[in-house]
């Protein structure tokens, strides 16, 4: 049996190491301060909770951490508010600025090593791997703060002219174009950047620009040496996930011989022990009526009450009585033998609780001790509900004063608490119950198998179960605890323990009576005032036995100041009943360094091992002999983790010592067996689950036959497949071994257990290192919690503590990476999260100890509202798939053949034919249109503007834009002195105005470019946007409206730019009364018609030139696919300054004819309902919008479609919405429009520039994984990694598209993600930059494929996208080719060698939790940084970083290397209502968001 628990060299066996482990060792003085006085010094502060105490381990610890002191690496600091600071750290925080009294290292050094260390410990992370390069250095060095490039892309990007103004110094903090917030979401304030001096760093330093310092110091930190990855958990594969587990090599295998089953001492049988517990009360309390059975104490620690057992046994008689035939009527009893009841009983009165429990007993029927519910809501409380509801509980016995207690309503009834059955409660008391008649008499029987009482179990997972007690294992459990212990009768015992369960019930309510002796219940509300009380018992009352836990003896150690008046010297046995903690050890070898001068003895310290389902399993005898040493073993942290027992023989650092809990109890038989699986049984040097096979067991949980049988009815196998006994064995939930002499040693719990990368860890372990890291200033000591989640396949630590409100931000944040440190040398494992929470918060059980299963569901649920936060998933999270590494190129022919090969088709695609001409299709020119409708349909209606309230503002005929048109040109010759193909900027707000000035630069063969104008709420951000658009573009004058001109000359706007070298600025509301001499004539198509100015979402600001022959044919291709004539009315609410909001707005109905009612969409900010007004009253069949103003309707109207249905609005005359936008659509949002309009008519909803001759636009799922490698695989709706994508709309007429690789320029097939290329004769002919670099960006406009059809000049979009052939057909019979925009090549990040889309990730993000409004991630040197916008309590800020962490890696296996939490309105939002995400990112560098809190993940 010895063999095993060392590693011999050269198969020699160390007799003497072994005996010396397991025997002698405790013959050192293993913790013996030198004089007790030092101890008392040391305690007094209660720095640590003794129950985890070592100096050992505590030496251990601090080794670990001055090891690395020489190697300060900087940790970036998370950077927090100081509104939030001032709020978490609660009343006694010192304000920053003040200088702390105690002399800690400075705030970075304080890691001292977190990072060296998490350096050799992380694995492959998205920062050393992404992009395959595996160095995060060399992206590193090349910070430049510049808009993200592709390197790879061989075709130019348009010109970033963001970055161009006339005065120099600002060439490096130039303001975004269109940062502007855009009119779609509610209460989003305009976008205010530069509040830096708001912001501080933890430690009080306030931030001037720090954030990019300390993104490079957590860079330079994931750049160190790191653990050796393990192998890849599962390969990201197409078809699948497949876990591979590898076996570590380091891994101990036991090495001893196969175990035989332990059994303990005969039971031996007394001819005086009574037939059953009931019996033993009856023959006590009739021949010892006045013997003291109980005596209960008050908060002072005066004795309040005597029970005797003659009063014991007629109160029990009498409430036997009570309840059996007082309840209910004669005819239907409430309760009846056999049936449960609830025992509620506080933890000072357990007198009463005696009295009920005997009264049960002798009732026969079932009593379910259960705590004391305080509030609704109580911790656990709803568990405690449902294990009383499947019990069938429906009467609760409780005292008269826990009743007054109780929580009531307002008519004093006492409320159905959460999840509780409907409760009859029944006080106990005697002048509450009738007397029984003289001739009643409970009927008592010898123990049989009746079930006595239910023990309720709470497991690691919050649920509660119930352990049934049948009534012969409970007299032979109190038979096997009396031959143990040696008791014997008129004995007196100080109970500290909770007498409703467990060891405190087992001794201190049952096997009491049955040897009649006289307990000492010490109430916890007396320990809290005088930890000292019980010790003052033992001595008063000479007790002989005491049964505390190791909590109890570190609270008196605290407490005690050299009392005189005290001895332990009556004390026989000192019954540990946390024994089976191995950290107890090191309370109990204190307890005894200091009160051996008070009479205590070694030998009386008895530690036992117990568990709810096997009862007592393990208990070490008191003995007279005090020669005979308690067994303990120093154990190797790292064997344990491998479920082997190793002495440690290396450094002792990191060790674990056990003491054994004696042998096992009188009558079982106990064996250790494999955790997991099948019951085998384990070898002498391997750790295991403990079983029972004994009478004194529970027998099942009640009402769970499935868990039942794999608890209580386990067959343990031998190696040879031979059963251990023919009879079953009980799971005891602790895991440990048996030594040899039978010793059984514990080296913790089923419950505690943490399997990180097939490693075992204890949270007890754990919250010992913790608890060992000096100084412990910060945290509470017994208020710490650890327990596992799985994120990723595997198992992650997290640990919780409560924070100190006196200490410091930089204190906490050095204690916790201290921590981190610590864990990560001795434990072999890294914590994913360390939260510290304010002091009081975390849930807690009755008894005042932290509620495990709560917490972590609060962490879950984002509920913790923890005050700090380290997450370390660059450490702990080593199973990330393989990083994509990228093929040697393979060349597009070969690509195209290995299509045609596998049956592919190029991804090709074209909309109809052109067909034949219309009447104004023989003009080349939009001018000569309007002139020709001016003559032929003068008085038909083009345009009509509504106002905020839906009234008709204004509007304008043909003729009238016509004359309209004609004084602009005349104001432009004359007195602005223009000659032909000048540039002229439009900056008007949307409206009739910007239209005629439009058609009047073309009569006066100008060239306009309409500008969005300033906000006069918000001048400095957006003026200098106006200011570039006008300088970029050469403009030779401004055209505006009067107000505008008024503002451009106001105090704000000459503050903002430099107002002197503005171009003339020309009022348009005053107008020359006569028309122009004569209308320019234009005669080229291909001259420039108008420059297109956008600001891309990267923040790029480019100009697209737009040919005459481009206008034309744009407008006849939206007029085909739109069915647009002039007998038709389309509403538009859409900003009319760029793409194709502008065309639709000024350029479609002056060709079409059709009547265009103009709806500015700044007007919803003021009435949301306007545009679905406008459609309803106006009978519109088509209506074009952007997602912002679909936003805004589904925000703003959500409660009042009832309102509007009242008013008369009706949609059911729509026939298509088209929402125009240039990202990916919106699914989840266009799908809420239609389901919230639904009622009011809004059918077969066609959210798509879609005519009435297409099928509708179909919807497809991708696997998400699949296009991180650029292809595109179909799934079923719902399958995992599903991607949800809608069509794009109809390809319009005269339009091929064809998909193309945009490194190789070569074409692809159906399954390839590419860039989506298109041929048309509306394309745009170039950039402009008015600098002549036209050249370099031609590429972009005339492309042509490298292999195939290489004669086809393309125009490339930008976005990637893919082609689908679906089934269905269109108008003309053909196939429909389907077209799905995934998102913008110049936003798709790569990382870890695979391309992700930002919308994916945000979209995941913003699911995580409810207080996350909106998100936006953008890559920083290879890290990802997630930005949420926070609605709610700023509270909330730092539950997010867990979440929002754990989120992605699930989801994209991507690891979040900082997470910034904001206000809502921080991420800028350009006019079509799409994220300006690299406006951001420059923003967060050069710290202007003002944050309410920054992680740096490590």
């Amino acid at each position: 049996m010895i063999r095993a628990y060392v590693p011999h060299p050269g198969g020699t066996l160390i007799h003497s190491l072994i005996f010396n482990m397991l025997k002698g060792m405790s013959h050192r003085p293993s913790f013996a301060p030198p004089s007790a006085a030092r101890f008392h010094r040391r305690r007094s502060s209660g720095t640590r909770d003794e129950r985890y105490r070592s100096d050992v381990h505590s030496e251990a610890v601090q080794a670990v951490l001055a090891r690395h002191v020489e190697s300060k690496v900087a940790v970036p600091m998370p950077s927090k508010r100081r509104s939030l600071v001032v709020q978490t750290s609660m009343d006694a925080y010192t304000p920053p600025g003040e200088t702390h009294t105690h002399t800690h290292t400075s705030g970075y050094d304080m890691i001292m090593s977190v990072l060296s260390h998490l350096g050799s410990t992380s694995s492959s992370s998205s920062s050393t791997q992404s992009g395959g390069s595996g160095n995060a250095g060399r992206l590193a060095d090349s910070l430049a703060h510049t808009h993200l490039s592709h390197p790879h892309l061989k075709h130019s990007t348009p010109p970033d002219v963001t970055g161009y103004s006339s005065d120099s110094s600002h060439s490096h903090s130039h303001p975004h174009p269109n940062s502007e917030r855009h009119i779609g979401t509610i209460a989003r304030n305009t976008q205010k950047y530069g509040n830096a001096e708001r912001m501080e760093t933890g430690d009080g330093v306030p931030v001037s620009s720090r954030v990019s310092a300390k993104i490079q110091q957590l860079v330079n930190t994931l750049k160190m040496p790191r653990r050796p990855p393990l192998r890849e958990f599962f390969v990201d594969d197409f078809e699948e996930l497949l876990e591979v587990q590898q076996p570590d090599p380091k891994q101990r295998r036991p090495e001893g011989a196969e175990m035989l089953a332990v059994r303990g001492e005969d039971l031996g049988v007394v001819t005086n022990w009574p037939p059953s517990l009931e019996a033993a009360l009856q023959r006590w309390g009739t021949i010892s009526p006045k013997a003291p059975c109980l005596t209960s104490l008050d908060t002072t620690g005066k004795p309040l009450y005597v029970l005797t057992y003659g009063k014991l046994w007629s109160r029990s008689v009498k409430l036997a009585f009570n309840i059996l035939h007082k309840l209910g009527s004669k005819q239907e009893p409430m309760v009846r033998p056999g049936d449960r009841v609830a025992l509620v009983f506080p933890n000072n009165d357990p007198v009463a609780f005696m009295v009920a429990f005997y009264g049960c007993l002798l009732a026969e029927v079932v009593p379910v001790p259960i705590e004391v519910p305080l509030t609704r809501k109580d911790a656990g409380s709803q568990q405690i509900g449902f294990l009383l509801g499947s019990c069938g509980v429906t009467v609760a016995l409780t005292s008269d004063a826990c009743h007054k207690g109780l929580p009531k309503s307002a008519t004093g009834e006492i409320p159905q608490f959460r999840g509780w059955p409907k409760l009859l409660w029944f006080v106990t008391e005697s002048k509450h119950l009738s007397k029984p008649p003289r001739d009643w008499f409970p009927h008592i029987k010898d123990a049989n198998s009746d079930t006595a009482y239910i023990e309720y179990k709470t497991c690691k997972d919050g649920s509660v179960l119930g352990v049934t007690v049948m009534r012969i294992a409970l007299l032979t459990h109190c038979q096997a605890l009396t031959q143990s212990c040696g008791y014997t009768e008129a004995e007196t015992i100080v109970n500290v323990l909770d007498f409703k369960k467990d060891v405190g019930l087992w001794h201190g309510i049952l096997t009491s009576v049955m040897n009649m002796m006289h307990v000492i219940s010490v109430p916890y509300s007396l320990m809290k005032v005088n930890p000292l009380s019980w010790i003052q018992k033992v001595y008063h009352f000479k007790a002989k036995v005491a049964c505390v836990k190791s909590r109890d003896m570190h609270w008196a150690l605290v407490a005690h100041r050299e009392q005189k008046d005290i001895s332990l010297s009556s004390l026989r046995m000192l019954l540990v009943a946390d024994g089976s903690n191995p950290w107890s050890i090191s309370s109990c070898d204190a307890f005894l360094n200091v009160f051996q001068s008070k009479g205590l003895r070694s030998e009386v310290i008895c530690p036992c091992a117990s568990s709810p389902e096997a009862l007592t399993v393990a208990i070490r005898r008191p003995v007279e002999d005090s020669s005979q040493p308690p067994g303990r073993g120093v154990l190797s942290m790292q064997g344990l983790s491998y479920s082997v027992v190793r002495v440690d023989t290396e450094e002792r650092l990191s060790v674990l010592t056990v003491q054994d809990v004696g042998t096992v109890m009188p009558g079982a038989l106990v064996c250790v067996v494999k955790p997991d699986g099948v019951p085998l049984l384990c070898k002498t040097d391997e750790i295991g689950e403990l079983c029972v096979c004994s009478v004194a067991t529970g027998t099942s949980y009640y009402g769970l036959t499935g868990m039942t049988k794999n608890t209580f009815e386990v067959f343990p196998v031998a190696s040879g497949g031979g059963l251990v006994s023919e009879y079953a064995f009980v799971r005891t939930g602790l895991l440990g071994f048996v030594g040899p002499g039978g010793l059984v040693f514990i080296s913790g719990k089923m419950d505690g257990l943490i399997v990180v990368s097939g490693r075992r860890h204890n949270a007890d372990d754990i919250i010992a290192t913790a608890l060992a890291v000096e100084p412990m200033k910060f945290i509470y000591r017994g208020r710490i919690a650890v327990f596992s989640v799985t994120v990723l396949h595997d198992e992650r630590i997290v640990v919780v503590a409560e924070q100190r409100p006196d200490s410091t931000e930089e204190d906490s944040f050095q204690w916790m990476s201290r921590v981190l440190q610590a864990i990560d040398s001795i434990h072999g494992v890294g914590v994913f999260c360390l939260g510290l929470v304010p002091a009081n918060t975390l849930p807690k059980t009755p008894l005042g100890g932290l509620h495990l299963s709560e917490t972590k569901q609060l962490y879950l649920e984002g509920g913790l509202h923890p005050c700090n936060v380290l997450m370390c998933p660059h450490t702990c999270v080593t199973n990330l798939p393989k990083p994509r590494q990228k093929q040697p190129e393979i060349g597009p022919a070969s690509v195209m053949v290995g299509n045609l090969v596998s049956g592919k088709r190029i991804a090709m695609a074209s909309g109809r034919d052109l067909g034949q001409t219309d009447d104004n299709d023989q003009f080349l020119f939009l001018s000569e249109v309007l002139q020709w409708r001016s003559q032929t349909t003068p008085e038909h209606i083009l345009y009509t503007l509504l106002s905020s309230r839906g009234a008709v503002s204004s509007s304008l005929t043909c003729l009238q834009l016509h004359k309209r048109a004609e004084r602009v040109a005349a104001l432009l010759l004359e007195r602005g002195g223009l000659q032909e193909g000048d540039h002229i900027a439009l900056v008007y707000p949307p409206g009739i105005d910007l239209i005629a000035a439009f058609y009047g630069c073309l009569y006066a063969g100008c060239v306009p470019i309409t500008v969005r104008p300033p906000h006069p709420q918000n001048i400095s951000t957006t003026l200098p946007t106006v200011k570039m658009i006008v300088e970029v573009s050469r403009s030779a004058c401004v055209m505006t409206t009067a107000v505008i001109c008024k503002l451009l000359r106001s105090k704000e706007a000459v503050a903002t730019v430099d107002i002197r070298n503005w171009p003339p600025v020309l009022d348009t509301d005053d107008l020359p009364k006569k028309k122009s001499p004569a209308l320019y004539k234009p005669c080229n198509p291909d001259a420039l018609a108008y420059l297109d100015f956008s600001v891309s979402t990267t923040g790029m600001l480019a100009g697209v030139q737009i040919s005459h022959n481009a206008v034309g044919a744009f407008c006849r291709s939206v007029k085909l696919q739109c069915e647009l004539y002039p007998s038709r009315e389309v509403a538009i609410c859409l900003d009319p300054y760029c793409g194709l909001g502008f065309v639709l707005w000024c350029l479609c109905s002056v060709y079409s004819g059709h009547q265009s009612i103009l709806i500015p969409p700044v007007e919803l900010e003021s009435n949301p309902a306007l545009w679905l007004l406008a459609v309803s009253q106006l009978r519109v069949r088509d209506t074009f919008c952007s997602y912002s103003v679909m936003e805004l309707c589904t925000k703003g109207l959500g409660l009042q479609t009832e309102a509007l249905k009242a008013r008369g609005l009706d949609l059911s005359r729509v026939r298509a919405c088209v929402v125009v936008a240039e990202e990916r659509p919106r699914m989840s949002l266009t799908h809420s429009f239609s389901k919230l309009f639904k009622d009011l008519g809004l059918v077969n909803l066609a959210i798509c520039l879609q005519g009435t001759s297409g099928p509708d636009p179909t919807t497809v799922y991708v696997d998400m994984r699949a296009l991180r490698h650029d292809r595109v695989r179909l799934v079923e709706r719902g399958s995992p990694h599903s991607l949800p994508l809608m069509e794009s709309g109809k390809i319009l007429p005269g339009v091929r598209i064809i998909i193309a690789n945009p490194e190789t320029k070569g074409p692809l097939g159906d399954s390839h993600l590419g860039e989506i290329w298109v041929h048309s004769a509306h394309n745009g002919s170039g950039y402009y930059s008015g600098y002549g670099e036209e050249v370099l960006q031609s590429d972009h406009f005339i492309s042509r494929l490298s292999f195939g059809d290489t004669s086809t000049v393309w125009a490339r979009t930008g976005y990637l996208g893919f082609l689908r052939r679906t089934e269905l057909t269109d108008a003309s019979g053909e196939r429909h080719d389907a077209l799905y925009v995934v998102g913008a090549l110049e936003e798709a990040m790569e990382l870890r060698g695979m391309r992700y889309h930002p919308i994916d990730i945000e979209t995941s993000v913003i699911r995580t939790h409810q207080s996350i409004m909106e998100c936006a991630v953008f890559p920083w040197t290879n890290l990802l940084v997630v930005v949420v916008e926070l609605e709610g309590s700023e509270q909330e800020a730092l539950d997010l970083v867990p979440m929002v962490t754990k989120a992605v890696l699930e989801e994209h296996y991507l690891i979040v290397g900082v997470v910034v939490v904001t206000d809502i309105g921080v991420i800028p939002i350009n006019s079509r209502g799409e994220k300006q995400r690299m406006h951001l990112r420059d923003g967060f560098l050069q710290d202007q968001l003002d944050p309410i809190y920054v992680a740096y993940n490590m």
